[in-house]
């Protein structure tokens, strides 16, 4: 195996803050999802040409995956203003309202976990998505009257890693619903060797394999570990991530060679060990770990279910055998 060193492309005094958000700021530099890519960049050309806003898109898939990079790549592509909100801080009609009043022509409007925006929220938002147009109740009782405000063509763009959650009318007014799926060890290895160059540091080949190896196919959880080995390399070692350093880290952190942390195998061993490999609902199963549904449903589970370490039955979850071997090497 190579253990040739990948160095880092040399920044000016100037330049280097620009690189401490590491999200890519371009098409070129957000790297997999091409399918995806492609479709919008077709969707954002013609509606260049037409001088038309983008249609409504929603991206949907596990967290860490890029749907909110994404959104403010396709802003900038469209060469417009992108309004960050998310479905918790809309909490009234009137909310919606004195956001969508401020949106220039074209402007894209981002929603993030827009699955938990609340029903009179999401209900404002249907005329506002199909007709460009919002009506405001003025006063109350006999005295109330409603008011038409015509809004400028603008995009909506949701995000969720819960497409079940969102109503039908909501979901049929997006023209575009596209699905990230995790990263290859390729794509991966990429975005490493694209961040390690942005953070300044020295990363063998070697170590960048093993990084894409462990990161669960999802680039947030990559740029994590690199940052954290950073730490380690600069703190113990030279600055340069090499294999022992790697090691070194990842141990520190409990990551597993398969990318699993303290909470993935504390699931797996809960189920083995306390309810006989399964099957066990998610309730029980939530209360016996003292987590969250969601936080298994949306961030636990995609990945085990993904590399087959557990399955989903109407009886409940079971651990598969090749998630029971993994375990008990661990445990050797």
């Amino acid at each position: 195996m190579s253990t040739q060193t990948v160095q880092p492309t040399v920044l000016s005094q100037e330049e280097e803050p620009l690189f401490t958000n590491l999200r890519a700021k371009n098409w070129d530099q957000f790297l997999g999802q091409q399918k995806i890519k492609k479709h919008l960049k077709i969707s954002i050309d013609a509606a260049k040409k037409r001088d038309d806003a983008l249609e409504h898109v929603l991206l949907y898939g596990p967290p860490g995956l890029g749907k909110t990079t994404m959104a403010h790549i396709i802003g900038k592509e469209m060469g417009v203003t992108v309004h960050v909100t998310s479905g918790p801080a809309l909490e009234r009609s009137g909310d919606v309202a004195s956001i969508l009043s401020n949106l220039e022509s074209h402007d894209v409007l981002f929603i993030d976990e827009i699955h938990r925006t609340n029903k009179v929220v999401e209900e404002s938002l249907y005329s506002a998505m199909e007709d460009y147009c919002l009506d405001i109740i003025i006063g109350k009782g006999p005295a109330a009257r409603t008011v038409r405000l015509d809004l400028p063509h603008f995009t909506v763009i949701g995000a969720t890693t819960r497409i079940g959650m969102l109503s039908s009318p909501l979901r049929d007014r997006f023209g575009v619903i596209s699905r990230m799926e995790f990263y290859t060890p390729v794509e991966l290895k990429q975005i490493i060797l694209q961040a390690a160059s942005m953070l300044h540091v020295a990363i063998q080949s070697t170590s960048v394999d093993e990084l894409a190896k462990r990161s669960r196919g999802t680039p947030r959880i990559a740029l994590r570990l690199l940052k954290r080995v950073r730490d380690v390399a600069e703190v113990e070692g030279d600055g340069h991530i090499t294999p022992n350093i790697l090691k070194q880290a990842l141990n520190l952190l409990d990551v597993d060679d398969k990318g699993l942390d303290l909470s993935d195998r504390r699931y797996l061993e809960t189920i083995l060990n306390k309810f006989e490999g399964g099957p066990v609902g998610i309730e029980t199963l939530a209360a016996s770990l003292s987590e969250d549904i969601g936080t298994l449903e949306d961030v636990v589970e995609p990945y085990l279910l993904q590399i087959g370490y557990i399955k989903r039955t109407p009886r409940g979850r079971i651990v598969t055998p090749a998630g029971k071997l993994h375990i008990e090497s661990q445990q050797t």
